[in-house]
């Protein structure tokens, strides 16, 4: 049975970096396949893979909607929309990739959100882990189409904005009685925390893992519009994705925010 890995923030964080990165060590620490899932209308998860995908599932379901997809005479039409959604899944060796997108104008999506929970369940079971990376309102976490979350990587930068989205997130995990098996924090785009938000932090319901550096290797891949799978061991963001990832498998562990820093 494979393990979700969902990975939330605020938007400009450094989420989808490190959905990207946490993939890159997953292909190269476990055995695959794997499957990404980008959940961001933005859809950069895809870029950041080198992974171009022809349609997103948003718009299979909108095409579906509006009918504009002819169903064969006798096919139930819950059957044709999921092959019509397999269609979707960009393949690759090791990694697949599905860009959720999002349906365009007024309705309602309830009956459609039930099939790609569906859908996705099935999915899932085709490997080793799913890594979900999230858009910053939550939209499928709030729609229960993401299914059980094994891991929630929330994702924050140094700053109070992004402690107090933490907060939202874990308001929200609770209101929609989620249960995620684990809960963790990460820290992007910094080297170590402002005392003043450690205190934040260790006032809140989770696991702090530690933070994610600036990485000049990311911004030249940007620039250069490489893929972060290609990512020499050595990146400073790398390595620490790897620590990260080694203390996220590790038994469950809250040590005070002080304490981690130091440490890392």
């Amino acid at each position: 049975m494979s393990r979700i890995l969902a990975v939330a923030g605020k938007g400009g964080t450094g989420k989808t970096t490190l959905a990207a990165l946490v993939l890159r060590h997953l292909l190269r620490a476990e055995k695959g396949p794997f499957l990404a899932v980008d959940a961001d209308p933005d859809a950069n998860l895809g870029v950041m893979l080198g992974a171009r995908p022809e349609k997103s599932v948003g718009q299979v379901l909108q095409d579906f909607l509006e009918q504009k997809l002819s169903i064969p005479q006798g096919m139930p039409k819950q059957q044709w929309l999921e092959l019509q959604l397999n269609t979707a899944i960009y393949e690759s060796k090791g990694l697949d990739l599905v860009e959720m997108g999002r349906p365009e104008g007024p309705g309602c999506y309830c009956s459609a959100n039930a099939v790609l929970r569906d859908f996705l369940e099935r999915l899932s079971e085709n490997y080793q882990a799913v890594v979900v990376d999230n858009e910053a309102g939550m939209e499928h976490l709030s729609r229960r189409t993401a299914g059980k979350i094994d891991q929630l990587f929330m994702v924050s930068d140094a700053s109070a904005k992004g402690i107090r989205t933490v907060l939202s997130l874990l308001e929200l995990i609770d209101e929609l009685k989620l249960n995620p098996g684990r809960k963790f924090l990460v820290v992007c785009r910094a080297e170590k925390l402002d005392p003043r938000l450690e205190a934040q932090v260790a006032k809140l319901d989770v696991e702090y893992l530690g933070a994610v550096p600036q990485d000049p290797n990311i911004v030249e891949s940007d620039l250069s519009e490489r893929s972060l799978l290609e990512l020499p061991g050595d990146s400073p963001a790398v390595r620490a994705v790897a620590e990260i990832m080694a203390a996220a498998q590790a038994p469950a562990q809250v040590e005070p925010v002080a304490k981690v820093m130091e440490r890392r």
